[in-house]
C-alpha cells in the first residue's frame, strides 16, 4: 500500500470527492452537494488519500456565537473498511484540529452514538473526553 496523504479541501478541488472508497460517505457524492460544501467558508473537509482515491474524510463546520470564541464542530468521519485499523481516522481528525487551530478555533466537539464503540474508541485516542448529553432533532 502506499503512503497515505492527508489534505484539507477547499474550493477547486471538487474532483478529488469523484474518487471515493466504499462507505467513506453515507451516500453517493452529489456534485451540487460538493460544490455547495466546498464554496462555503465554513465548511471543511479533510480527506486521507491513497494515491487518488479517497479512504477517509472529516467533515466539519466553524462557527461563531455572541459569547463564545470560534468552535469547530467535527460533523462526521468516514473511513473504508478497507483501511480501517490503521490509524488513519485519528489522523484526520488530528489534521482537522491543526486546521481549526489555524482558523481560530478554541474547541472541537462532535456527538456520537452511546453504542458507536469504535466512535468513542477513536475519540479517545486523540483525548476526547465524553460527556453526557441529550441528543434532540426537530421536524421543521
Amino acid at each position: 500500500m502506499k503512503d497515505i496523504q492527508y489534505k484539507v479541501l477547499g474550493s477547486g478541488d471538487n474532483n478529488v470527492l469523484y474518487n471515493v472508497a466504499p462507505e467513506v460517505f453515507d451516500n453517493p457524492i452529489n456534485p451540487d452537494y460538493v460544490a455547495e460544501f466546498l464554496s462555503d467558508p465554513r465548511h471543511h473537509i479533510a480527506v486521507a488519500l491513497d494515491g487518488d482515491l479517497v479512504v477517509g474524510m472529516v467533515s466539519a463546520v466553524d462557527y461563531v456565537h455572541p459569547d463564545k470564541p470560534r468552535e469547530l464542530w467535527i460533523n462526521e468521519v468516514g473511513v473504508s473498511p478497507q483501511w480501517q485499523q490503521r490509524g488513519i481516522g485519528k489522523k484526520l481528525l488530528q489534521v482537522m484540529f491543526e486546521h481549526g487551530r489555524s482558523i481560530g478555533c478554541a474547541e472541537a466537539w462532535v456527538l456520537t452514538d452511546p453504542d458507536n464503540a469504535p466512535a468513542r474508541k477513536l475519540y479517545r485516542s486523540v483525548k476526547g473526553e465524553e460527556e453526557l448529553s441529550v441528543y434532540i432533532t426537530f421536524s421543521i
